[in-house]
């Protein structure tokens, strides 16, 4: 009798950072019942996905499966790891658990969408648990950027396995809960058969530092700047938001909150009472009448998003708010691989400005969310694993992490999207590849990643579109009056207009095909195509998406 597996298949989140889902599986081969960790997202670029709102893992895997599904868990509230609840669970239809902050978020979201928010079920911290098919599940507190974070402690009949979604340690953290050290331990002490683990400090070689020294470094930033005071930072770290308002509170500052975002998060905080003596804010509309010297702003946008606050206010005005020469500008925060680009044009034009910009390139306006690898090491002999798989990080990080691993006698396993890990048995083994992938929200339609529809418009921005349209008559005879309409294409050099150019070479083309061709659809669309694209390539060394109208007269 074959023996049951405990498998572990991330689907988003290994091997980049953003859109973590992670399966968790037990049972007979093929049959496991499943459990799925986070369900986020990943932000697009106009390179690679243009006009695409937001991108989120392909879940097909798990939806052509949902008889067998038990719940979804949330670790924390993080765009990367919630932001994909209020377009995917309806695809899922199972109870979402995790605790109140998160909750209270997700079931935003959800009612954003029209979704029933029923399915968000609010869970207590270990040793509560929650009963999931053969998996018991508990919330074990963390520290991290955001308030309520947990690593999830996953009892199975194999053993037991500890995610640790994103975590530091931070024992004083400001807002939020310290990581407990012996908390951990006693979790630990019966034996972990594995530990999940966050790699996106891997590479970070010196011990993590507290959120409690970023606060004493903002205040006199606050009270020596003159004009007005903008600061940045991610929205979701409340502790964050608290400092910077706290330190322009005491610099005798009115507070603006501007951006969405910003002011969701802080809501949600003091609805569920984590912030309790958060200053007062004033309006966007209030802070237009308070003088410049004596006004702080704290804006999102620090990543570069370019319909953000920080962005817009870089370009012009924003809620009647402009940027002048003398103000300052902090980014409190760091820039996440692949944004540099956008957050050195935000740089850019604030200097343009003639603002003072201020970043934490020494050290001093901000702290890490993620372990760094003194940290990592610390965490691995606390817990003292069996297995160690690391997620949460590019390829390189995870390899890294799995070396590390195996230096520290651990089982480390390199599992990248898609790898299926059996866990029972005396040794982790890959079983299985899964095909993974990624879903588009392109307005408002989910848009899979190989449909075409992203991949057909960065074409068209990279080598323009033509139109053509022709007339056959009910004799396949091709009419003279061809017709091309281009978008994108630049005129020839001398003046020119490229389309006349196609619209002549066609039409000699066209005047030499046999009614055979003429009569074939497809046959005539290829000569078109070909045509246009040859009289492109020749004059401005470009080969377009070409779309081919054809029109069939009839003598009725």
């Amino acid at each position: 009798m074959a023996r049951d597996r405990l498998i572990y298949l991330p689907l988003g989140g290994a091997g980049e950072i953003g859109m973590n889902a992670y399966v968790y599986g037990y049972g007979p081969e093929g049959r496991e019942r499943l459990i799925l960790v986070d369900l986020g997202i990943a932000f697009p670029d106009m390179d690679s996905t243009p006009g695409v709102d937001v991108i989120m893992p392909d879940i097909s895997w798990l939806t052509d499966k949902l008889d067998r599904l038990e719940a979804v868990f949330v670790t924390h509230a993080h765009e990367d790891h919630v932001g994909g609840v209020g377009h995917l669970s309806p695809q899922l239809k199972t109870p979402i658990h995790c605790r109140k902050f998160t909750a209270n978020l997700a079931r935003r979201k959800l009612a954003e969408k029209g979704q029933d928010v029923s399915l968000v079920k609010t869970v207590g911290t270990w040793p509560a648990q929650v009963d999931a098919g053969p998996f018991k599940v508990g919330f074990l507190p963390v520290s991290h950027s955001i308030p309520e974070s947990a690593a999830l402690v996953i009892d199975t009949p194999a053993g037991r396995i500890i995610h640790s979604g994103d975590f530091k340690i931070d024992r004083s953290p400001v807002v939020g809960e310290a990581f407990d050290d012996t908390l951990w331990a006693e979790v630990a002490k019966g034996g972990v058969r594995a530990l999940i683990c966050d790699s996106t400090n891997v590479f970070s070689k010196h011990p993590g530092r507290s959120e409690a020294e970023v606060k004493p470094n903002l205040v006199p930033l606050v009270q020596q700047a003159r004009g007005m005071f903008v600061a940045t930072t991610f929205a979701s770290n409340v502790a964050r938001l608290q400092s910077l308002a706290k330190a322009g509170e005491a610099a005798g500052r009115s507070i603006c909150l501007m951006g969405r975002a910003m002011r969701r998060m802080t809501e949600a905080a003091v609805e569920e009472g984590i912030l309790t003596d958060f200053p007062k804010t004033i309006s966007p509309e209030d802070a237009a009448n308070v003088p410049r010297e004596n006004l702080m702003l704290i804006v999102t946008g620090s990543q570069g998003e370019r319909r953000a606050a920080s962005a817009q206010l870089s370009r012009g005005k924003y809620f009647g708010m402009e940027l002048k020469e003398g103000d300052t500008f902090l980014f409190s925060s760091k820039t996440i691989p692949g944004n540099e680009r956008d957050v050195a044009i935000i740089m850019n034009n604030l200097s343009e400005l003639g603002v003072d910009v201020v970043t934490d390139e020494d050290g001093l306006y901000h702290v890490s969310g993620h372990a760094n690898r003194p940290d990592l090491e610390y965490v691995h002999k606390l817990v003292d694993p069996q297995i160690v798989i690391p997620m949460h990080g590019e390829h390189r990080h995870l390899r890294e992490h799995a070396k590390l691993a195996d230096t520290l006698g651990r089982t480390g396993v390199l599992a990248p999207n898609g790898t299926m890990v059996n866990l029972a048995g005396n040794k982790p083994e890959v079983v299985e590849h899964v095909e993974t992938g990624r879903t588009y929200l392109d307005g408002s339609a989910l848009v899979g990643q190989f449909d075409g529809v992203v991949r057909d418009r960065i074409r068209m921005a990279l080598n323009g579109h033509a139109v053509v349209a022709v007339m056959v008559d009910d004799d396949d005879e091709v009419l003279e009056d061809t017709w091309v309409d281009l978008r994108g294409l630049p005129d020839l050099p001398d003046g020119a207009a490229l389309a006349d150019q196609m619209e002549e070479y066609l039409a000699r083309q066209l005047a030499r095909i046999d009614t055979r061709t003429a009569g074939d659809d497809e046959k005539l669309e290829d000569l078109i195509v070909k045509g246009v694209r040859k009289v492109a390539q020749d004059e401005v060394g470009k080969r377009p998406e070409v779309t081919v109208l054809i029109t069939r007269l009839s003598a009725e």
